[in-house]
């Protein structure tokens, strides 16, 4: 696996696990906010927010947190509102980036973005300067020991899956974002809670870098992670297990 997976395990192994945790937590019950005020705030009628409860839901954000938030979009009763950007860039070995963010003060989070590819050595992009070099899809990743290989592909087809990509680190199902509830419950009947699972944006082709690059580049993606208005990080790099070895001990 490349780019988005190998990114995604290098955040599970570090430290901190339980702050990462509850900032998680606030961005996928963000998305709940904003998908409801989209359209009606009914998931049976409205296919964002039916793909954001399930994102939720896959990530163990309690029911009750789900509910109070759709009881406030129903009733009115929250009046934040957020704006969604997207911003796109270069890091460090001309590695293309796509962030996207909510916030409730454009210009804060501009500013914000724009300090944190500065100091580690990226630079922000036009709008469409790196958006043709990714898909969107729902993503759903599952460890090693929750299935073969073989019965992990089996049931993501069944479920309505694209692809299912398996290496020693664990098995990774990709759907259309639109079939993204109905495949993460299906799989997660079968399987149990995934380890990680939303809607993610894949590079269509990967850049492999080296160890210094990589370095650089993962310390840019984990300030802009931490930056509480940005909502998903994506890139297009590729490196070498030994060198993940390295930078996830």
């Amino acid at each position: 696996m490349a780019g988005h997976s190998k990114w995604a395990n290098i955040q599970h192994r570090k430290g901190a696990q339980d702050a990462k945790r509850a900032k998680r937590f606030a961005k996928l019950v963000r998305e709940v906010i904003v998908a409801a005020r989209s359209g009606q705030p009914d998931p049976d009628h409205n296919a964002r927010l039916r793909t954001a409860i399930a994102a939720a839901k896959a990530q163990s954000v309690p029911k009750e947190n789900i509910e109070r938030v759709l009881k406030k979009a129903q009733g009115g009763e929250d009046d934040v509102n957020f704006d969604e950007l997207r911003y796109e860039g270069f890091g460090p070995g001309g590695i293309a980036l796509m962030v996207d963010a909510m916030t409730d003060n454009r210009n804060r989070t501009a500013a914000e973005v724009r300090s944190i590819f500065n100091k580690h050595g990226g630079a922000l992009g036009e709008s469409g300067s790196v958006n043709y070099m990714f898909e969107r899809f729902g993503a759903i990743r599952y460890e090693s020991k929750a299935a073969s290989a073989d019965d992990m592909f089996e049931a993501a087809l069944e479920a309505g899956a694209s692809d299912c990509e398996t290496d020693d680190d664990g098995h990774e199902v990709f759907c259309a974002p639109d079939d993204f509830g109905d495949v993460s419950e299906a799989l997660a009947d079968k399987f149990g809670a995934p380890e990680d699972a939303g809607l993610i944006w894949k590079a269509q082709t990967t850049v492999p870098i080296n160890e210094k690059a990589a370095d650089s580049l993962f310390k840019l993606m984990e300030a802009l992670d931490d930056c509480d208005d940005v909502q998903n990080v994506a890139a297009n790099f590729d490196v070498s297990d030994e060198v993940m070895q390295k930078l996830s001990a």
